[in-house]
């Protein structure tokens, strides 16, 4: 993971070198290309989180999964900005707790092989990963629309306020792309098997249009449960195709990364928010993963942004300035601290447990095994 965390961070270096070489970052993020291309990052992280869950283990813990996206993430949002806000005094940071409060899904994917979590827990985070992104890119329009008042002078730039109709109707539209494609897949592979493979790739590709088009990432993570084309006689060809697409993105949001760092940097806004939004995760997870006994511990320290957090920080930067400037850094805070705090974990579990037999007997003993008497000095 170490040598993953590097490459990202040469990843970056190369994006805010060309950002500062083109000098068109700006025009770049404005533009008509820049937009679907990062949904289509998320997209593929997004189905290739959900595509690698266990669906036994996800109803298991099916519980911690709701309350995680739902009560979790605004118990995470509401910790962020109440932090930020009192720190700074600046109603922009009303969003920010939004913009960082997910897990990213790119990262889960392509770390989560490396992760000390059991099976079941490996599961519950990348199911955690995958929902609380759209979850989160839902409810950011509504947040925004209602901190954009406290705002002088503010305009609504790119951001929809549509306020909880656009919400309402962003949700039903997720929900309504999403059953169309399962229901499908799932009449596909009852009636007619031999066409399952090919029904599978044409509906997960009009899914992932669909998603990128009008950013319906939630329903490209409820396919991602059901929709999953397996090639006959080559049942892993997928999966590494998909593993291969994964890193890709991972790479390419890095270097995005460094092209927004490009635009300028607030060091210190940043470094608070990463640390609060790291610890914020821990407190929220600590009460909802009460069952994961064995994985408390690095459940808690899972804490990691990516593209997700970027994408937000664009969409808010027209009507909250600066938000780019402040959460790029918060996203290489996190990640630092995710690797600090688990080599640390990883550390702590190969020292060996205290013995309770071995508590009360004494350092020496005779030769017949009697306490060897004190011989004072």
């Amino acid at each position: 993971m170490a040598k993953r965390f590097a490459l990202m961070l040469a990843m970056v270096a190369v994006g805010a070198l060309a950002g500062q070489l083109s000098g068109h970052v700006t025009a770049v993020l404005d533009g008509p290309v820049y937009a679907p291309l990062v949904t289509a990052l998320l997209a593929v992280g997004l189905y290739g989180s959900t595509h690698g869950i266990d669906l036994s283990q996800l109803r298991t813990d099916l519980k911690t999964v709701v309350l995680a996206v739902t009560v979790g993430v605004l118990c995470k949002a509401a910790l962020i900005t109440a932090v930020m806000v009192a720190a700074f005094q600046n109603p922009a940071y009303l969003v920010l707790g939004v913009a960082v409060a997910q897990i990213d899904p790119l990262s889960v994917s392509a770390l989560g092989e490396s992760s000390r979590l059991s099976p079941r827990g490996r599961s519950l985070l990348l199911a955690w990963a995958s929902f609380d992104d759209p979850v989160t890119t839902l409810i950011t329009i509504y947040v925004a629309a209602l901190a954009l008042p406290l705002r002088h002078g503010g305009t609504g730039g790119h951001l929809d306020l549509g306020g909880a109709a656009a919400f309402t109707a962003d949700l039903a539209g997720n929900l309504a792309v999403a059953a169309v494609a399962v229901g499908l897949f799932l009449l596909v592979r009852r009636f007619a098997p031999r066409w399952e493979f090919g029904a599978g790739c044409v509906l997960l590709a009009g899914v992932l249009a669909v998603g990128v088009w009008q950013l319906w990432v939630l329903a490209v993570a409820l396919a991602g449960l059901v929709v999953r084309p397996v090639l006959p006689g080559r049942p892993d060809a997928v999966q590494r195709l998909l593993d291969r697409c994964v890193n890709g993105a991972f790479l390419v949001a890095s270097a995005l990364l460094g092209a927004v760092l490009s635009l300028g940097v607030s060091p210190l806004p940043g470094l608070v928010l990463g640390v609060t939004a790291f610890a914020a995760h821990a407190l929220v997870s600590l009460p909802l993963t009460r069952a994961q006994s064995g994985d408390r511990g690095a459940l808690a320290l899972a804490q990691q942004n990516g593209i997700t957090a970027i994408i937000l920080a664009l969409l808010l930067e027209p009507a909250f300035g600066g938000t780019v400037a402040v959460v790029a850094p918060a996203i290489l805070v996190i990640n630092l601290l995710y690797l600090g705090g688990n080599a640390m974990l990883g550390l702590r579990s190969r020292w060996p447990a205290p013995d309770p037999a071995r508590a009360d007997r004494p350092l020496l003993t005779a030769a017949d095994g009697r306490p060897a008497e004190s011989h004072g000095g």
